[in-house]
């Protein structure tokens, strides 16, 4: 059945991810928890459908509040689906999307892209990087070393890290081949790229508990308990850094996804 082939794939490219990235993957927590332990929070960005990797470590319950998106809706496809291609390839982009938030040395950014070769993804690396903040990339190291770069900079993402963690998944993102199908099908980056997002984060928080910190994670608004107040306590020390935070909002509705 292809849907079970589909899913042995992603379990199979889990499975690499597990076996090949563990160490970076820990690398990287550890940049994070250094991050917010100096009072700094972490950039995640992503274009096109990396983009829902960048949003899915935002507000998530069973995440942490210390998490700001940098989104753009020409990026997002709020503007249509060619125009997020186009935008993703212009230089000049990200140094204008970054000039909108509030960037400082202590922070951390993870930058999602999976070929990791376009314009933007590559920009926001160099911006970030001259402002002292620490870069992780997640990308298809495959698809990205054997693909010329779009930036003037001839970089990819990956050459420009502190840190890259191999998405693992096949060049071209799809998983199977179908009869009297050309192209592939079942792309795997999305599934790849949470897992990894989120085993970040992991291994950030417990790392702090190590130090003996004490890092807030955010509950699901959905659960007994839990009510708007629980969610702006543990908010309440990113107002102002983090965007998409809206707590001087009174309306009903704010509440953590899950």
């Amino acid at each position: 059945m292809p849907s079970q082939q589909y899913i042995d794939g992603l379990i199979a490219v889990l499975h690499r991810i597990e076996q090949e990235q563990g160490n970076n993957i820990k690398e990287a927590g550890l940049l994070v928890a250094d991050a917010l332990s100096a009072g700094g929070v972490v950039h995640t960005f992503g274009t096109g459908h990396a983009h829902l990797i960048a949003e899915e470590a935002f507000y998530r319950a069973g995440g942490i509040a210390a998490i700001n998106p940098i989104l753009d809706e020409r990026l997002i496809f709020l503007n249509g689906a060619l125009e997020s291609t186009r935008a993703e390839r212009e230089h000049g982009l990200a140094r204008k999307l970054i000039g909108r938030e509030d960037v400082r040395a202590e922070d951390a950014a993870i930058i999602i892209s999976n070929s990791g070769r376009n314009a933007v993804p590559v920009e926001m690396a160099l911006e970030m990087k001259a402002l002292g903040v620490k870069v992780i990339a997640v990308t298809n190291l495959e698809q990205s070393r054997a693909s010329s770069a779009r930036h003037s900079s001839g970089k990819r993402l990956y050459e420009l890290a502190d840190v890259t963690i191999d998405n693992c998944v096949p060049p071209g993102d799809a998983l199977l081949s179908l009869p009297e199908v050309a192209a592939k099908i079942g792309p795997a980056s999305t599934v790849a790229g949470a897992a990894i997002m989120n085993s970040i984060i992991i291994e950030a928080v417990a790392e702090l508990l190590e130090r003996g910190a004490q890092v807030p994670v955010l509950p699901s608004a959905n659960v007994e308990g839990v009510s708007e107040e629980t969610l702006r306590d543990i908010l309440g020390p990113y107002k102002g850094r983090i965007k998409y935070l809206d707590l001087d909002a009174s309306a009903a509705g704010s509440n953590a996804k899950g």
